[in-house]
C-alpha cells in the first residue's frame, strides 16, 4: 500500500531543500544552475500537491504547467505564465546543447522573486 503522506512529505522537503540551493546558487551568480534548481523546487512542490489531490504517486513529468493542471488547484493566468517562463530552465539544465542566452543577474532575481511568491503560496496550500 502506498503511503501518500510520506510521498507528500518527501516532495515538500525536497522542494524546500532545492529552493535553498537555488537561492545559494543565484546569490553566487551561478544563474543557469540556480534557475535549474528553482525549476526543480517548483516541480517537487507541485508533485506534493498532485499526491495530495489524487491520493496517488506523482507522474514522472517535468513540465510545470502540465503538473499544475494535475494538482487540483486553480491557478491564475499569471501564475501559469510564470510556470511556463520557468519551464525552459529544466531543459537547459539537462541538455547543454539547448542552452539559450543566460538571463542577467537582475532578470534572474526578478524571476526568483516572482517564483518565491508562488512557491510560498503553494507551500501554504499543503
Amino acid at each position: 500500500m502506498i503511503n501518500i503522506e510520506k510521498h507528500i512529505a518527501n516532495w515538500r522537503t525536497g522542494a524546500e531543500e532545492d529552493w535553498q540551493v537555488a537561492e545559494q546558487l543565484l546569490e553566487s551568480d551561478k544563474i543557469r544552475h540556480g534557475l535549474y534548481f528553482l525549476h526543480l523546487a517548483m516541480e517537487k512542490m507541485l508533485k506534493a500537491h498532485i499526491c495530495q489531490h489524487t491520493n496517488d504517486i506523482a507522474p514522472r513529468l517535468h513540465n510545470l504547467v502540465r503538473l499544475a493542471d494535475l494538482c487540483g488547484i486553480v491557478f491564475t493566468e499569471g501564475q501559469k505564465d510564470l510556470l511556463a517562463e520557468i519551464n525552459p530552465f529544466n531543459i537547459e539544465g539537462r541538455y547543454p546543447e539547448m542552452w539559450g542566452a543566460i538571463p542577467s543577474c537582475k532578470e534572474a532575481d526578478i524571476l526568483k522573486q516572482n517564483a518565491e511568491d508562488l512557491f510560498i503560496w503553494l507551500k501554504n496550500q499543503l
